[in-house]
């Protein structure tokens, strides 16, 4: 009997947590997708809810984190880590049409500076600067957190000092 009266208030929250699913994907087919992931995560952990507990926040928690979950498995999907022996996607010029000479000159001293730099100075700043975040260099670079903000520390440190002249 506690299995029907589940399924009776899982069927009934459904209209509400499809509302919340594209409230959270902004996309039909995602929150669709969301909401059938969401019923039968409900589902397989049935003997997990408490009957004395709030069905419909349950319900809403389980979505959200599958929400989260999916998004940062997309992120982490999507971040590129250069592997190359001497970073060579890393160091690949982005724009090369400079504005001036002087800010080619610029770029040139700042790319010898860092260069200059141990590797486990200047791969993690180079991450850094090519946007990665802090825990995401950590996490790749198998360091801890303290470490990577350090090392970044000191190379910006170091490229001011080295390059104070060229302002």
């Amino acid at each position: 009997m506690k299995s029907l009266s589940f399924r009776k208030e899982l069927i009934g929250v459904q209209e509400e947590l499809l509302r919340f699913a594209y409230k959270l994907t902004t996309d039909r087919e995602e929150a669709n997708d969301l909401l059938q992931e969401t019923s039968l995560k409900a589902l397989d952990n049935e003997d997990k809810y408490m009957p004395d507990t709030n069905f419909k926040g349950w319900m809403y928690t389980i979505m959200r984190n599958i929400f989260i979950n999916n998004y940062r498995k997309v992120v982490r999907d999507q971040t590129f880590v250069d592997q190359t022996d001497n970073l060579y996607h890393l160091n690949l010029s982005q724009d090369s049409g400079f504005d001036s000479t002087e800010k080619a000159y610029d770029l040139k001293e700042m790319r010898k500076v860092i260069n200059s730099l141990p590797k486990e100075y200047r791969v993690p700043f180079a991450m850094h600067v090519s946007g990665f975040k802090y825990r995401e260099i950590a996490d790749k670079l198998d360091l801890p957190l303290g470490t990577v903000k350090s090392r970044i520390f000191f190379t910006r440190q170091k490229l001011q000092k080295e390059l104070k002249d060229f302002r």
